[in-house]
């Protein structure tokens, strides 16, 4: 019978010329691919160049033998999985226990029948390519689950953050304006009542003694040029509070099952007010120091709620880089910082944002992961593994976009957003 190149390979490891060629005539003329190894050492190099579906594997061969070579063979995570049937003359009840202790998944003591033998590697092919199958749907099933699971709690966060942000920025919003509202004709106020003292003082130049005191005792010429400034720094900080408040109702705006146009600096910008409180020096480290390197952008068809949340969950990784730099010890001329640099593509289809940090660095053996749910390197307490899986899913399916990093360790990390400026749908653009 012709062997298909399709069909599965066997490796059959005997050093007797007449076993090997009783297995070879019987798979080959099975439609089977196979190759011989007539010791152990041939057979775990054959298994490292081209990997079988299937092993026989003899006890007795000159060099390791058998069991040695199926030890070797199920510690190596590159080979475990091959299912390894023992056709040896050793038929004694210990050799077989010992054989399934290593992994043998079948034993069939010589003389053996043709027949059988083929029987059952058609039976242990078929178990491992169901096993496979199973383990491919597990697979498929968890990072499902996963994904499904990042929804949740990405839609979670944003429902209770917003809320709660929402809350808090509807109830400072009265007061604040109160006191906005109120500083300019209290400024007016004391200017009219400054005025008529003034006044007081020319037409009445000689006070009574117990008057003149008062004045002295209370320094009123201090006191009246003081107020001003005092009224000019409550107007700079309610100012201040009101842009606050504007920016926490910007971060935390509910987003409509339909993409909305976004200024996306605005975006940065309330986040950034977000995470003003972290940004302010801590211990021994310096202020992060925010560069904004900012181009012209045209709006952006986006759900806004959710770039806000990538851009959040972005920047605090950068401030945690930042921090953790700080505990390694890596002072000297060294200042935090945090750049962010906004542009269009070449082509201007896209919007580009960078985030880019001075911080440590993520190792190599890390980038693979870091977009896996679940996944972080942070202390218990202080990481979910949920913020950049979830920041990569909405700037990826939600926005057709992409999310990537470059980083070495020891120079910084950069994460580089992409976001496309006209969504095409059903053969229609639209802006």
């Amino acid at each position: 019978m012709l062997t298909n190149k399709n069909s599965p390979l066997i490796l059959i490891v005997d050093d007797n010329p007449t076993n090997l060629s009783v297995l070879s005539e019987t798979l080959g003329g099975a439609g089977f691919r196979f190759r011989v190894a007539m010791d152990g050492e041939t057979a775990l190099a054959l298994v490292e160049r081209n990997q079988p579906e299937l092993i026989l594997l003899d006890v007795q061969m000159p060099g390791i033998d058998g069991f040695e070579t199926c030890r070797q063979l199920k510690t190596n995570p590159a080979t475990q999985g091959i299912p390894i049937i023992f056709i040896t003359a050793f038929a004694d009840t210990e050799s077989k226990a010992k054989a399934f202790a290593l992994g043998a998944v079948d034993y069939i003591p010589k003389p053996f029948e043709s027949a059988e033998v083929l029987a059952r590697v058609r039976v242990h092919l078929q178990l491992k390519s169901l096993t496979e199958s199973l383990e491919a749907q597990v697979r498929d099933r968890t990072a499902t689950l996963q994904k499904a699971q990042v929804q949740l709690v990405q839609q979670e966060k944003l429902s209770s953050l917003g809320e709660m942000v929402a809350g808090i920025g509807h109830e400072l919003n009265n007061p604040i304006n109160f006191i906005v509202n109120n500083i300019k004709p209290l400024q007016e106020y004391i200017t009219i009542m400054t005025e008529i003292l003034n006044l007081y003082q020319q037409e009445y130049s000689t006070p009574s003694l117990e008057l003149r005191e008062t004045i002295e005792d209370l320094a009123l010429e201090f006191v009246l040029e003081d107020i001003t400034k005092i009224l000019n720094s409550f107007r700079l900080g309610a100012d201040r509070i009101k842009n606050i408040s504007t920016s926490i109702r910007m971060f935390s705006r509910l987003d409509n099952e339909t993409k909305v146009l976004a200024d996306l600096h605005e975006c940065l910008d309330s986040t950034l007010i977000i995470l003003q409180h972290r940004l302010k020096g801590k211990g021994d480290r310096s202020p992060i120091e925010v560069i904004k390197s900012y181009g012209s952008l045209p709006s952006v068809l986006c759900y806004p709620g959710q770039m806000n949340q990538v851009f959040m969950n972005i920047l605090a990784n950068a401030i945690d880089a930042l921090d953790e730099t700080m505990i390694q010890g890596k002072l000297g001329d060294w200042l935090p910082k945090i750049k962010i640099t906004t542009q269009t593509n070449l082509s201007e289809e896209e919007i580009v944002i960078k985030i880019a940090d001075n911080g440590i660095g993520i190792p190599e053996s890390i980038k693979p992961r870091l977009f896996e749910a679940m996944f972080t390197t942070k202390s218990v307490g202080k990481g979910t593994g949920l913020g950049l899986a979830i920041a990569h899913q909405i700037v990826v399916e939600q926005h057709n976009g992409s999310l990537d990093v470059n980083s070495q360790v020891g120079s910084g990390a950069e994460f580089t957003i992409q976001i496309p400026i006209v969504e095409t749908t059903g053969g229609i653009s639209i802006v």
